[in-house]
């Protein structure tokens, strides 16, 4: 048996592939594009795993689709593929609209094909997952209540919207066509091998490097905090026992501050990796102006996940942020890499030159 993961080699798609593979047998054809967040060095380990097939694609190419589809026969999809970074999407929107909803509309015309040339049984048991986010929400008040599953989507950011849509589009294929879908929306995630442009993976690397901690605004913008292989573990449970068409909204229970969190970085980098002059790196954060149309806050209601599935992050945030401090400073290597781009060289020298155009 065979799953296809799109988007495989970025933050949280190389987590999901590492954690499937390290509990299951079966195989994962991984089709990414390598943008600049997607780093196959993430995957390394699975080097010559035959169990891991990398496919480098995009999600918009109809032809590449229909031949991966139609050559490996997955049961599944998980759709991870999206451009992800709201600062991004701000100062340039336009590749958001076409990965985020015009790829999710080749991924999802492809599949349909494919899934209605299936067996009954198979096209019963198939399954097409889609991984969202909860800024399709909009924003909270101070004492809203959490985002559930019911809200309207109100998406306040290019980013925000083009995944509104590719939701929409999701809903509508299975609704007019009959697809069998499942949609999680998650809240910010954090851990291992995120791309150090997000708050959490910045404030670690530069702190390291002296340099400033950029902070939005006062600081004071909420977000609930996953963490990425609880995030995993849900998409896994979704995927075997949620209800077809349903969405599930996946949270940690972790409202912080951005302040905060900053803050508890720098504590954690004083005891675990102190300066040689004794000083606190909270001396580096700074104040900068906010950034436009910025969300006050973001939570996540996660009862349905719980009741209906039994699901319940393992990790607290106080537990999760420390594995995650210590990773960055136990894998320096790969941060470097990240930074200087020689992870494309990496790719390069494994896959051969055509892979890294």
């Amino acid at each position: 048996m065979t799953i296809l993961v799109t988007g495989g080699a970025g933050f949280i798609g190389s987590n999901f592939v590492l954690d499937w593979l390290a509990d299951l047998q079966e195989s994962v054809v991984n089709l990414d594009k390598l943008t600049y967040s997607g780093n196959l060095k993430n995957l390394a380990n699975l080097r010559c795993d035959p169990r891991h097939i990398f496919v480098r694609g995009d999600v918009g190419d109809r032809n590449l689709l229909a031949h991966v589809l139609d050559q490996h026969r997955p049961r599944a999809v998980i759709n991870f593929a999206a451009e992800s970074h709201v600062d991004r999407s701000i100062s340039g929107p336009e590749v958001f609209i076409n990965t985020n909803i015009v790829g999710s509309f080749c991924l999802l015309e492809s599949v349909r094909s494919y899934w209605s040339g299936l067996p009954p049984a198979d096209q019963t048991a198939f399954r097409f997952l889609h991984v969202s986010t909860d800024e399709v929400y909009g924003t909270l008040s101070k004492d809203a209540q959490p985002f559930a599953e019911h809200f309207r989507y109100e998406p306040n950011s290019p980013y925000s919207a083009s995944k509104a849509a590719s939701d929409h589009l999701v809903r509508a294929w299975h609704h007019t066509y009959g697809l069998p879908v499942l949609t999680t929306n998650c809240s910010n995630n954090y851990g291992p091998y995120h791309f150090p442009e997000k708050l959490i993976p910045l404030m670690i690397v530069n702190a390291l490097s002296g340099k400033p901690l950029p902070v939005y605004g006062d600081g004071l913008q909420v977000r609930d905090w996953l963490y990425v292989k609880d995030h995993c573990a849900a998409i896994r449970r979704v995927l075997d026992a949620g209800r077809v068409g349903e969405t599930y909204n996946i949270g940690g229970w972790n409202e912080k501050t951005n302040i905060e969190i900053v803050k508890t970085i720098c504590a954690l980098l004083d005891e675990l990796r102190p300066k040689i002059d004794a000083t606190s790196y909270a001396a580096q954060i700074t104040y900068v102006t906010d950034r436009p149309g910025h969300d006050r806050r973001y939570a996540i209601n996660a009862r349905k996940i719980e009741q209906e599935l039994g699901w319940r992050p393992a990790e607290t945030f106080e537990t999760g942020i420390r594995k995650t401090v210590q990773w960055y400073l136990d894998n320096s290597e790969w941060v470097e890499h990240v930074q200087n781009g020689s992870y494309r060289d990496w790719v390069s020298f494994q896959y051969g030159q055509e892979m890294v155009t």
